[in-house]
């Protein structure tokens, strides 16, 4: 019965998060010149994508860096090339079947069947380093907020520059907190962790830039990687599917305020899905010997 109870309540949030995914993208393609949208993707300068696609790759190698480290903290010692395999698998579980166990759950399955290590210690390390990832995208908006010129719906007595200043201080100090309060276990790694965030999160601006410079924008790059790590953060809520439509929903909502094109911000949102679709599908085709590892 138990078993049975699970498996429906799998079908109904992956029937939900579609959903939800088909009602947001009517929603973008809604408030959008689709006409508009479609000449945007004729003109595309392809070439810019293959750098693209690079950087991508390499902000993955990166914060799956992040995680190996979090794994040797809690004794689990395994190759870097296993955990790039693992790490790929995972995002292939997590874009492509997101109605089970999910790429996270997945690792740690089978990282608590062949090396026997505890699925807490193993579940923390999964969750400190999506914290992390998190973490290093607040920090970079914060930075980012203070030079794009942004049209806010609100005043404020202070000047919200300051406020803004003060807050990206103080992230990774709460971090430190939080980590040295519920995973103390990680502490050792803080600083070499989340440098290896901060390069992450740098490298997915460098291709956000790429991508950009494929669609023929010529100014106002700052603007669209702010709402690009914006919409990041929506897009790590499990509403949609892989983030599909809540990205696109952020771009066409933030461009009153940030001075984007919002075509354009769509069809940078799709062709950013695209590239993490590709490089995921690749989780797909990689087997696994621990034997040999």
């Amino acid at each position: 019965m138990a078993k049975t109870e699970r498996s429906l309540k799998k079908k109904l949030t992956t029937a939900l998060k579609l959903v939800l995914t088909g009602l947001a993208l009517f929603l973008v393609f809604r408030k959008i010149d689709t006409e508009q949208l479609w000449q945007i993707t004729k003109t595309i300068h392809w070439l810019w994508l293959v750098p693209a696609v690079f950087t991508f790759v390499l902000s993955k190698l990166f914060t799956a860096f992040r995680l190996n480290l979090y794994f040797k903290n809690i004794g689990l010692i395994i190759s870097e090339k296993l955990n790039i395999k693992l790490y790929l698998i995972g995002m292939f579980y997590n874009l492509f079947l997101p109605g089970g166990i999910g790429g996270d759950g997945y690792k740690v399955y089978l990282l608590n069947k062949h090396y026997q290590t505890f699925v807490k210690s193993l579940v923390k390390a999964s969750l400190l380093d999506r914290l992390g990832g998190l973490v290093a995208i607040v920090f970079l908006l914060l930075v980012l907020i203070i030079p794009v010129n942004l049209t806010l719906p609100f005043a404020s007595q202070i000047p919200w520059e300051l406020m803004v200043g003060i807050a990206a201080l103080l992230v990774f100090p709460a971090f430190w907190l939080i980590q040295k309060l519920l995973f103390k276990a990680f502490l050792p790694s803080f600083w070499k962790a989340n440098a290896w965030s901060m390069a992450g999160q740098l490298a997915q601006l460098v291709c956000a830039w790429f991508i950009l410079k494929s669609l023929g924008v010529t100014e106002n790059f700052l603007a669209y990687q702010l709402v690009f790590l914006l919409s990041s953060i929506v897009a790590v809520l499990p509403l949609t599917i892989g983030g599909v439509g809540a990205r696109e929903l952020v771009f066409v909502y933030a461009h009153t305020y940030a001075g984007i094109d919002e075509a354009i911000a769509v069809a940078f949102s799709l062709i950013f899905f695209l590239i993490t679709a590709l490089v995921s599908l690749t989780g797909s085709m990689i087997s696994i010997n621990f034997d040999s590892n």
